[in-house]
């Protein structure tokens, strides 16, 4: 013990050093900093888009990735003239600030250091004593010791109040001038460099003369010392004191909304793949076409644009900011989940294109039907009997896309939708949304469907470009973020499928996309050579409560939703009328492209029937057509059949009735009689299949004369009471090839009447089930079952 008290005693001031030096190098707060941040949201090219307060109700951005020459020059000439040379505190400006000090028989020169001020802004709310001093002279050397001068003038930028609750630089370049720290002028950079000295005191908005008076001065010595040449000098002087600071930009809120929930992203800086000007473009559009649906109480829109090739986002309107509270301004519109409309209708058809269910001119029944109770209309009340598959995209009919869901199969649909395209909005079973699933009975997002569209064009011209190779990351979710990470795609190799969509079906459906009717004044578009190429396709939802539009070219995909947040229905809130004219004004904000090339090695050309545009058989007249690949093993048609004829091909005749050896046995399209009832309205040139000669009256089991338009099977009948109590009457209506025909109608084998040519009849069945049974003058017969309902 006692060796031990003589060796501290011989070491005492050693081990003094030691412990001094041991405090001063744990002395240091780590972090140095911990006031909450802005978030911040920016463009792809650090151009500003939103932000928002931080929690204590201050402008503070985070920390610049470095501070811009000018500030730099500025800030180190008018505070700290030797920052680069010093330890953390400079003993030529403390002497000089003592003197002064004394002389002035007050505290008017601190003689602070650049890192001497960073410590007194994370020790905030220390009273300025020598002390106080002490501890920053102290802890500003040790500061020196873990980061660079570079690090330590990026604190400071990140810290210094610049007047009011603005704090830092980033936050000051915006809030005093409106651009970014990297644009500031030397007047400008000057200015801000003089306003943490007293943030207090001089501010743009008040003190206008001091504060000129002061950036004057640093100009003066920022010339003098020969940082600056006399004409950036004498421009600089000339630049005006902003009159008061900007309004923050809040050019895209709800993806900064959406964005600043990641923990991650929380407290930095976000930069987006959005194009600043193109926002703004965008936002100013918006804001233009709701002035006009505002007028028909309809509130709310949405835009998103994407850059087909990268998938990133490049402008995001999630919502019009004039709508009020009350209107739901607020709400991200591009992420609620809405009815889907007809939207998803080129997407079945491109599936059952890539399946072989159908060739793109394969006729499909536009005729009423009913599915155990659902039938679904056309939005024009009318039908066409037969219509190509690509007309029915073409034109947006209901009917016959229900038709082709019953094809294709609900639950395979449903799959793809889920699993391949990954719609997350599809989450409960392919029977839950049953049929009405291809005309709005599920929901889906603007984000997920115009990425879905923009995938489908990523992987065509990918297959057209690299050498006929399908990719395995095409279909891949929005980017948002810039990122220097490139995204893994690697090929599946020059023989393998398409892991969601062939090459062939998309150029078809897209084909089918261009040739819908443009909106009101633009019905004429493809006469002009500067007519732009668009795949599009609009959608709207039961009730009038959600428009769509979405359009796809080689470069952009654009989607557009336009409704009220709350669900309300307004008339006329139609996808053509109200979301179409936005999507293509959208579209005249960018560049024009060609058209997607045809995939022909994912193609082939094949005969196929004239007529029902399947593949032809030795019946049909065949035409050569390019179809997609899987086209070939689609069904030959079944509609061409041999038909008996009389010699001059004017009756339909049999062995029976007429002889063999002078009949003409000749192919014809066929058609369903409630198929031709409709369709030979729209094409005068269909020729109906022959009447029986006179004599050849036997029955044909193969060739239906009759058929009911209404009921169809499974149709539940809601009769309301009139105002004296009485049920109303039910109007049934049947068709018949023979125009003169005579149809015998009974319900329940009780006869109710007859009709001749026009064949409606006017009944009131009794509340339950019934038996409508027809028989024509030939004794043909059909029968159904219905039920009367009342309401």
């Amino acid at each position: 013990m006692k060796q031990l008290l003589s060796y501290v005693k011989k070491k005492k001031w050693w081990l003094l050093v030691a412990t001094v030096l041991l405090f001063w190098l744990i002395s240091l707060p780590s972090p140095l900093f911990e006031d909450p941040l802005s978030s911040v949201l920016v463009d792809k090219n650090d151009q500003l888009l939103a932000a928002k307060i931080a929690s204590d109700g201050q402008w503070r951005f985070p920390l610049p990735d470095s501070v811009p020459y000018r500030f730099e020059k500025a800030i180190t000439t008018f505070e700290d003239k030797r920052f680069y040379y010093h330890p953390g505190v400079d003993p030529i400006s403390m002497g000089r600030a003592v003197v002064q000090n004394i002389k002035a028989g007050k505290v008017i020169s601190g003689g602070s250091t650049l890192t001497m001020q960073v410590i007194r802004l994370a020790r905030k709310g220390k009273q300025r004593t020598i002390w106080e001093k002490l501890i920053e002279v102290w802890l500003a050397t040790r500061l020196e010791l873990s980061y660079s001068k570079k690090e330590i003038l990026q604190l400071y930028a990140g810290h210094a109040p610049f007047g009011g609750n603005v704090v830092g630089l980033e936050a000051a370049t915006w809030r005093f001038f409106g651009k970014k720290p990297t644009s500031l002028s030397w007047g400008e950079a000057a200015t801000l460099a003089v306003l943490p000295n007293s943030p207090a005191l001089i501010h743009p908005g008040r003190n206008r003369e001091l504060l000129m008076a002061k950036r004057n001065r640093l100009l003066d010595d920022l010339l003098e010392n020969e940082i600056i040449d006399s004409i950036s000098w004498s421009l600089a002087k000339e630049e005006a004191i902003p009159p008061q600071p900007f309004a923050l930009p809040r050019y895209a809120p709800h993806l900064l909304d959406r964005l600043s929930t990641d923990k991650d992203l929380r407290k930095a800086k976000i930069q987006t793949t959005l194009d600043r000007q193109l926002q703004i473009e965008v936002n100013t559009l918006a804001k233009r076409h709701y002035d006009h649906l505002s007028e028909n109480e309809i509130h709310n829109l949405a835009i998103m644009v994407m850059d087909v090739e990268t998938g990133e986002v490049m402008a995001y309107t999630g919502n019009i900011m004039d709508a009020g509270i009350e209107h739901g301004q607020s709400v991200d519109i591009i992420k609620a989940p809405r009815s889907s409309g007809s939207i998803l209708k080129p997407i079945l058809y491109a599936f059952m294109l890539d399946e072989g269910d159908l060739l793109p001119h394969s006729v499909v029944p536009d005729v009423p039907i009913n599915y155990a109770g659902y039938s679904p209309e056309n939005y024009s009340n009318t039908y066409d009997g037969l219509v190509s598959a690509q007309k029915a995209i073409t034109r947006s009919l209901n009917v016959p896309l229900v038709r082709m869901l019953e094809l294709h199969g609900l639950e395979k649909f449903h799959f793809e939708l889920s699993q391949k395209m990954h719609f997350t909005t599809f989450n409960r079973s392919a029977t839950y949304y049953g049929l009405p699933l291809i005309l709005g009975g599920g929901e889906i997002n603007l984000e997920e469907i115009t990425n879905s569209y923009a995938c489908m064009a990523r992987t065509l011209i990918h297959f057209n470009r690299e050498s006929s190779q399908y990719f395995k990351n095409d279909f891949r979710p929005p980017g948002y973020l810039r990122t220097t990470v490139k995204i893994e795609n690697p090929s599946l190799g020059p023989k393998a499928e398409a892991p969601v969509l062939g090459a062939g079906a998309i150029w078809s459906a897209f084909e089918a996309m261009r040739q819908l009717e443009r909106p009101d004044q633009m019905g004429n578009w493809e006469v002009f050579s500067n007519s732009r190429q668009i795949a599009w396709k609009t959608g709207t939802s039961f009730g009038f409560r959600d428009a769509w539009a979405v359009g796809v070219s080689k470069k952009y995909a654009v989607g557009i939703w336009v409704g009220n947040a709350d669900g309300e229905g307004r008339p006329g809130l139609i996808g053509v009328h109200a979301a179409a004219p936005i999507l293509f004004d959208v579209f005249d904000l960018l560049p024009n492209q060609s058209w997607f090339e045809q995939p022909y090695d994912d193609m082939i050309e094949i005969d196929v029937c004239a007529q029902s545009g399947d593949l032809a058989t030795h019946l049909c007249p065949a035409k050569k057509e390019w179809v997609p690949a899987a086209g070939k093993r689609s069904n030959p048609c079944k509609r061409h059949t041999i038909l008996h004829l009389d010699a001059l091909a004017k009756y339909s005749v049999h062995a029976g009735c007429y002889p063999p050896e002078n009949m003409k046995h000749l192919p014809w399209f066929i058609l369903s009689p409630l198929e031709e009832h409709f369709y030979k309205t729209v094409d005068p040139g269909y020729k109906p299949i022959p009447p029986f000669k006179e004599g050849c009256h036997a029955v044909d089991p193969d060739r239906e004369t009759m058929e009911l338009i209404y009921p169809r099977k499974f149709t539940q009948i809601y009769v309301p009471k009139g105002f004296a109590g009485k049920q109303e009457h039910v109007i049934f209506k049947a068709t018949h090839r023979k125009k003169e025909a005579t149809i015998y109608w009974h319900i329940d084998q009780t006869y109710v009447g007859k009709t001749m040519d026009f064949h409606h009849l006017e009944c009131a069945p009794p509340v339950g089930k019934h038996t409508l049974t027809l028989i024509d003058q030939d004794g043909h017969e059909i029968k159904q079952a219905f039920e009367i309902v009342e309401k």
